[in-house]
């Protein structure tokens, strides 16, 4: 059987779905984690169980809630688990009800029990199934308590057919579903009555399937006629009336299996957001927190772990590689593409292995905490100011770690031009690839200011995407603003096993990508450097990889850095920003005992360092962040575009910062 998985935003759902199938997904205190369906098996059980987006109505808004309704109206589904917040019971009730009318059975599993009583709410579970019509399983998703139950109901029980007609939508609007099915020649795969109450609200994926029955212009005259009927007898648009009619149903509901009680004391989560979320406390508490994770990434504890793990590969893997080479034989040429190749190559991206890992756990610890949704709320007045609004910040946060899921993420935001601009901006988040260019540069031209250096840049980022957005919003991209509506879900301590699988799950990238590849770049990489006009193994300089990188490298030397090696390595960071470090531990030339890190020094000055780390941070986006951008947007011109203004703002930040420090008399 296929089972869909089905809740609002901040239910439980990822986390529901992880207990009852076994698999892990990335589980975000925010709206529209799940961007696309995830399909799992059920443990010890043939049936599949379909995660589908978070949404509050299966009218959709977003792009990433028309992927619910697709699927309802284009695969197959046997049966339904709705999750239910039963902190929130009243507002997820709505999708509940629309979930009876499409007619298929369904089973609900009442989670966060614990989280309403705390609010002064008390649910009588049974009362609550009896009132519906289904059956329910009360469940606490993050620990796993009630999901064996909740599988074995949905995937072995009968269930009972749902109750499509829970709601009277009155005498203009029953009737009128009644003459709707008679416009069919041929019966839909869908309920007829959900199909006419999506109609009726407005869903236009609905309204476009329903035009493979049904004339265009018969459908549209139906629907007019409908419409009149009740905005004569209501004085309401229809919608508006279908949701009122609903809210009744849903109030009665409430009357019989929901006791408010006295709340005694008010929920940790308010107190702490009186403080996070306050309009003067909120970003400076947001940018202390990244002070300190910044501090621990590279100052505390990834660093001395970072010089281990150098010590290990520089030394006794090397050595170990180079001795088997020597007993088996190995042609010079064999012998150089391996050590000065491959291991030079991916051994230098690895090496930063451990920082990448402490700063993805640190960041999986805000967003199961629940403090990432604040961010954005904090955010939320900074961002209307140029033209977007909060829930756009999120797919930026998102850009912190992979700017490739932080441009999917935009699938959540309304309105397209808000959508456009937010997947035209996530490229210039510090992605983690960068992170290995920032760790080389302050190790070696900031090792006392590492943390602020770092977070200087994540904050520049940030900076230049908002005037980048104003900029945009008032000419190119002009528009009207949607508001801001998010959910703040209670704090919560995170567990361990759920931290770590996140951090594995975003850090196995990192180590994925240095282990396929950076692997084949670097032996590119290494190629060219060793061959070059003259034949094989030549000098560096004379080398094709030299006169790629000579080629352009004068049109840095305003911005601080005119050398072929420099070039080149940005040449290479187009096709993964990691590449750059597989490309200078290739290319600059390391002698016994030295590090690339004590090299630099003969190449860049602070200030040039700077400035590179500041070119590297907004200059074209990876291969793979362009390839998502035109995915999104179906767009060779957004495409380009993406590409041309971001290499454009690069040269002109990286100039004013060189140009501007050498006036000022930095070095």
């Amino acid at each position: 059987m296929d089972i869909a998985l089905i809740g609002n935003p901040n239910t439980g759902k990822t986390s529901l779905f992880n207990n009852l199938t076994g698999s892990y997904e990335y589980v975000g205190n925010w709206s529209g984690v799940t961007v696309e369906k995830k399909v799992g098996q059920f443990k010890n059980k043939k049936d599949k169980l379909i995660d589908l987006p978070g949404i509050y109505s299966l009218t959709p808004l977003s792009k990433d809630e028309g992927v619910v309704t697709q699927f309802l109206l284009s695969e197959n589904v046997d049966k339904m688990i709705n999750i239910l917040d039963a902190s929130q019971l009243e507002r997820n009730l709505h999708l509940t009800i629309q979930l009876l009318e499409y007619g298929k059975p369904v089973v609900i599993g009442l989670n966060m029990m614990d989280v309403a009583l705390k609010r002064g709410f008390q649910i009588e579970p049974n009362q609550l199934s009896n009132q519906i019509g289904i059956p329910l399983k009360p469940v606490i998703a993050r620990t796993g308590k009630g999901c064996d139950m909740l599988a074995e109901a949905v995937t072995s029980e009968r269930l009972p057919e749902p109750n499509a007609r829970i709601v009277d939508y009155g005498k203009d609007i029953e009737e009128a579903i009644l003459r709707f099915e008679k416009l069919f020649d041929n019966k839909p795969n869908q309920s007829t009555r959900w199909l006419a109450l999506q109609m009726f609200e407005g869903n236009q994926y609905v309204i476009k399937y329903l035009e493979n029955y049904i004339e265009s212009e018969q459908l549209n005259q139906f629907l007019l006629e409908i419409k009149d009927a009740i905005k004569k007898s209501a004085g309401t648009s229809i919608d508006q009336f279908i949701f009122r009619k609903r809210k009744e149903t849903i109030n009665q509901i409430m009357t019989d299996a929901y006791i408010k009680r006295e709340q005694i004391i008010t929920p940790l989560s308010e107190k702490i957001d009186a403080i996070v979320t306050n309009k003067i406390l909120g970003l400076p508490i947001f940018f202390l927190l990244m002070y300190l994770m910044f501090m621990l990434t590279f100052d505390w504890l990834g660093f001395p772990l970072s010089d281990l793990l150098d010590g290990f590969i520089t030394g006794p893997l090397s050595q170990t590689i180079e001795n088997l080479l020597q007993a088996a034989g190995a042609s010079a040429f064999i012998h150089s593409l391996i050590l000065d190749g491959i291991v030079a190559g991916v051994g230098g991206v690895l090496v930063f292995v451990p920082q990448i890992f402490i700063l993805f756990f640190f960041i999986s610890l805000l967003e199961d905490s629940g403090y990432m949704a604040r961010v954005a709320l904090v955010m939320d007045r900074l961002m209307e100011a140029v033209g977007l609004n909060g829930k756009a910040f999120i797919p930026m946060m998102i850009g912190f770690g992979c700017n490739v899921p932080g441009i999917m993420a935009a699938r959540t935001i309304e309105t397209p031009k808000e959508r456009l601009l937010t997947i035209l901006l996530t490229p210039l988040m510090s992605c983690s690839a960068r992170l290995p260019v920032y760790a080389l540069f302050v190790g070696a031209f900031f090792v006392q200011q590492k943390a602020f250096i770092v977070l200087s840049l994540y904050i520049l980022g940030i900076a230049v995407a908002l005037i980048l957005a104003k900029l945009f919003s008032s000419t190119i991209l002009k528009g009207e603003t949607s508001f801001f509506v998010i959910e703040l879900p209670p704090y919560r301590l995170p567990q361990f096993q759920a931290l770590w699988r996140s951090t594995w799950d975003k850090g196995k990238g990192f180590v994925k990508k240095a282990g396929t590849f950076i692997f084949a770049g670097s032996v590119f990489i290494w190629l060219l450097s060793y061959i070059g006009p003259g034949g094989m193994d030549v000098a560096l300089d004379d080398s094709y990889l030299a006169a790629i990188g000579g080629f352009i490298a004068p049109l840095f030397e305003p911005i601080g850095f005119n050398t072929w090696q420099a070039g080149a390595s940005l040449i290479t960071g187009f096709l993964a920003k990691e590449a750059i470090i597989s490309t200078m531990n290739i290319i600059y030339f390391v002698p016994d005992e030295a590090s690339l890190q004590g090299l630099l020094s003969d190449y860049f000055t602070p200030l040039a360092g700077y400035s590179f780390m500041v070119f590297i941070l907004l200059y074209i986006p990876c291969l793979a962040t362009v390839a998502t951008i035109y995915k999104e947007t179906g767009s060779k011109k957004w495409t380009a575009f993406s590409m041309v203004y971001a290499l454009i703002a690069a040269y002109l930040l990286a100039l004013i910062i060189y140009q501007g420090g050498k006036l000022l008399g930095f070095m």
